[in-house]
């Protein structure tokens, strides 16, 4: 028996255990409160960690090789050797990329369970710009604010001086419920800061907060500009940092003056006395913001948004303030952008750009002026993010419209059926491949249409070493606790040898993902061992850095253009947007004649936002696992008993929403919510259904995404942003009850 340093995967903070560890088996698990996160309630209150036994050897994981032997989607596998698998993969990538160009290949990666840089650096590698993801409605609206305004990312710092905290657009005690959501409990009890929260529902989070602002929802942007004007009129901004740090402020007031609170009250659905009370509060600095998927997912209003909430920090003089939110530093350890090789082969990636045109900021070009401005400061953004391909793009080329063909993809650690917007689109368009990989736990609706599905080692199986993104001074995580079981594989040991075969035998020379670990902490002087111990490394960030002098005795500002914090943005104006934040319009997934038609038999026209996370699930992750179904077995719709009553509906009914694009069913619940808007549960599958064709899981009975749609008309025109809020939808109650949920026993075993 020995006991050995571990962490958890089941969530982005990968908290530290001991395992106990025998024969190479783990079969115990004792929190580890001396790393990160460094907090014994975290964990009492967790519900995920106690599974990891369970799924390390759970019957239903992936454990070897698998080779499609029917026809795409029938549930029929042919277990084969990793070297058989790499080869024939190898083969027909080198083939497609022979016949086409090197962007005929496509990646889709989610997390947490995964590190990002290895595939990034495969695709790199490989020629093709064609990596898909969720960052356009995640963290990529925040980052590009944050420089456009900055010239970096910046993060909220909340310490005993913080006089109030807006949390918009998020529901830590959901969708955290760990380190961030204890924080708030310890601030709520303590009544310092003052809380704000922003949401159209009551949810937990808001149920503490000193101030809840029940928003309709897509006028987010607006209320930001409404707060702005208050500030602004009644003088309650920073006017030294202004006039010292800031670009554009006369063009911002000029902006804001029409958004009085009488106006913004009536379009945002608040009181306009609300608004003054909130932007009082605020401007009572230091202050800060923390936002989350609620305003990176409404369509056009999400960079203007973000643009907003970027301006109220500056004129309140916010920005790398004690109590207010840090300029982030860059990392001493070996950066994402380096990790990723992404400027070693910058001219063919930018090349088969298929943003160019679309998104001009989300694009090799746009990357390419931030960075202008950011090297004198030696700061470095990872690009493959910010640089990721429209998913409408994506999917154009693999239907065949695009500028040329993209006919293979690798899915590492997403459930794009599912997770993507558009779920009949995307089905069909993965169905359409010449190849597709999927590198997994377990076999989602994705991987049952896969031509291979590879064997991913998980939790405690994979040493990680998370780094936030590749935009902090900050990495944690640590140590496997024991080789991975069965035949499974780490993810970087897959792609290197997948690379090593593709001719990128030079860019891959650590043998191991600790080896490769070790080289990238190297610059600090920290080994890897000593990682492991501490389960992180962080540095302290200072203040002001902005103040400073440089050595020819001048302050050294902010990594902008101008120097200063940019208020208005010429870039953008460039591109083709505006100045400073204009709001845009919602997102319509219902045509006229498809609401008037359903309106006649009987259904309502509603608001849809969906999105929201559930706990103990986190997206489309967890619903195979027993204890977590029996707690929350059904897929919620959440409507105000206002709505309820408008539908006839109760407690436990069934509810069923449609847009042109589909339908998906749930059970309601009534909740304190804004009226006549809907929320919809995100991530839905049945695992107790069928893996195969034609249920593939059950991913057309309560999938939201059924009814999305990630289209570029709509979206916002900088990013490219589509809408989970702020959509709409019809509703109509009754119909057969929901069956799912009675038991998830796997109906085939992979072990």
């Amino acid at each position: 028996m020995e006991q050995r340093k571990t962490n958890c995967h089941f969530c982005g903070y990968l908290c530290g255990f001991i395992a106990d560890v025998e024969d190479g088996r783990i079969v115990a698990l004792t929190p580890d409160p001396e790393r990160y996160p460094y907090d014994e309630q975290v964990l009492a209150s967790c519900q995920r960690w106690r599974m990891n036994l369970d799924v390390l050897d759970g019957s239903d994981r992936v454990n070897h090789p698998l080779k499609r032997a029917g026809e795409r989607g029938s549930g029929e596998w042919e277990r084969i050797s990793w070297d058989q698998a790499l080869d024939e993969i190898a083969d027909e990538l080198c083939r497609l990329r022979d016949e086409n160009n090197p962007g005929v290949l496509a990646s889709m990666i989610g997390g947490p369970h995964t590190s990002f840089w290895p595939l990034h650096r495969f695709m790199s590698l490989f020629g093709s710009p064609n990596n898909a993801g969720i960052g356009q409605i995640c963290w990529n609206p925040r980052i590009w604010s944050d420089t456009l305004a900055f010239g970096w990312t910046i993060e909220p710092d909340i310490t005993d001086q913080t006089n109030c905290l807006i949390v918009w657009g998020t529901n830590p005690a959901e969708s955290d419920n760990s380190l961030f959501w204890r924080s708030l409990l310890r601030m709520h009890a303590a009544g310092r800061p003052q809380i704000v929260v922003i949401d159209p529902r009551l949810t937990k989070t808001a149920r503490i907060a000193d101030i809840w602002v029940p928003l309709q929802p897509g006028t987010d942007c607006i209320f930001a500009l409404g707060l702005l004007h208050v500030v602004i009129e009644e003088e309650l901004y920073d006017a030294p940092f202004v006039e010292a740090w800031c670009e554009g402020f006369d063009e911002l007031a000029r902006h804001v003056a029409p958004y009085v609170p009488e106006m913004v009250a009536e379009a945002c659905g608040v009181a306009p006395e609300l608004i003054q009370e909130v932007a009082r509060a605020f401007a009572q600095s230091p202050s800060t913001i923390i936002t989350g998927r609620g305003i990176d997912q409404i369509g056009e209003n999400v960079l203007p948004t973000h643009r907003a909430r970027t301006a109220l920090l500056a004129i309140c003089g916010d920005i790398d303030r004690p109590g207010g939110s840090s300029i982030l530093q860059t990392s001493d350890f070996t950066s994402e952008l380096d990790l990723e090789c992404t400027l070693e082969r910058w001219d063919v990636l930018s090349s088969l750009c298929l943003n160019a045109e679309s998104t001009p900021l989300q694009s090799y070009a746009g990357y390419a002026h931030v960075k202008e401005s950011m090297d004198g400061d030696g700061r470095r953004l990872p690009a493959r993010y910010l640089t990721s391909v429209h998913p409408d793009l994506l999917l154009r080329a693999m239907e065949g419209t695009g500028p040329y063909p993209i006919r293979a993809a690798i899915v590492q650690a997403t459930n794009p059926l599912v997770t993507y917007a558009d779920t009949n689109r995307m089905l069909d368009a993965l169905m359409g491949l010449d190849l597709l990989v999927v590198l997994d736990y377990y076999i989602t609706p994705t991987a049952a249409i896969a031509d291979y599905v590879l064997p991913s080692a998980g939790a405690m199986e994979r040493a990680t070493f998370q780094a936030h993104g590749g935009v902090a001074n900050f990495a944690y995580g640590g140590a496997k606790a024991t080789d991975p079981y069965y035949e499974r594989r780490s993810d970087y040991e897959v792609l290197r040898e997948l690379g090593i075969r593709c001719g990128q035998a030079e860019w891959w020379p650590d043998i191991t993902f600790e080896e490769a670990c070790a080289r990238t902490l190297a610059p600090t002087g920290l080994d890897w061992d000593g990682y492991c111990q501490m389960g992180m490394y962080a540095m302290p960030n200072a203040p002001y850095k902005h103040e400073r002098l440089d050595g020819d005795g001048l302050s050294c500002g902010f990594a902008t253009p101008s120097g200063k914090v940019e208020l208005a943005s010429s870039y953008l104006a460039q591109l083709g947007g505006g100045a400073c934040p204009e709001p845009g319009e919602g997102y319509a997934l219902c045509t006229p004649g498809f609401i008037a038609e359903r309106e006649r038999e009987g259904w309502t026209h509603l608001t849809l936002i969906t999105g929201g996370r559930r706990q103990p699930y986190n997206a489309s992750m967890y619903l195979n696992h027993p204890p977590f179904r029996d707690r929350r077995p059904l897929p919620i719709a959440e409507v105000s008993a206002a709505t309820a009553e408008a539908l006839h509906a109760r407690v436990g009914d069934v509810i069923t929403l449609a847009t042109d694009k589909g339908t998906a069913r749930f059970s309601v619940d009534i909740i304190t919510m804004v009226d006549g808007v809907v929320h919809a549960d995100y991530g839905w599958w049945h695992p107790e259904l069928p893996v195969k064709l034609p249920d593939l899981g059950g991913i057309f009975e309560s999938n939201i995404n059924t009814l999305t749609s990630c289209s570029l008309s709509g979206a916002e025109p900088m990013i490219g942003t589509w809408a989970y809020n702020d959509m709409d939808c019809m509703a109509k109650v009754g119909g057969e009850p929901l069956a799912f949920g009675e038991s998830i026993e796997k109906k085939a075993t992979f072990a």
